[in-house]
């Protein structure tokens, strides 16, 4: 719940830059679409590496949700593409998104 309620504010706090800093209505879609993606794949990579800690596997459990958040940003890519968003919007703001949401992660992990 922590963990969610974090990765809200920041993926809206960083949207909220990309908004301002994107001007077409496309790329202020793609930030949000992205917004969601990240959003969707991080509580659920959270949730694996949660269970990975209770069996002792902490780190393990982390770094698979770091695998599960680059195969998500690669599939990303390629599906942003076939939607017809603007790459660098849609790829930029899910890499931040990732970064931000995986800095907060390890201390929420035991709580």
């Amino acid at each position: 719940m922590m963990y969610g309620l974090a990765c809200v504010v920041a993926i809206g706090l960083a949207g909220g830059v990309f908004t301002a800093v994107f001007g077409t209505a496309g790329e202020r879609q793609a930030v949000w679409v992205s917004a969601i993606v990240a959003l969707v794949v991080q509580l659920l990579a959270f949730a694996l590496a949660r269970s990975m800690v209770d069996g002792g596997h902490g780190i393990a459990g982390w770094g698979l949700g770091a695998v599960i958040c680059l195969v998500a940003l690669v599939v990303y890519g390629f599906a942003s593409r076939a939607l017809g968003l603007p790459s660098n919007a849609a790829m930029l703001s899910l890499a931040t998104y990732f970064f931000l949401t995986e800095l907060i992660e390890p201390p929420l992990l035991n709580v």
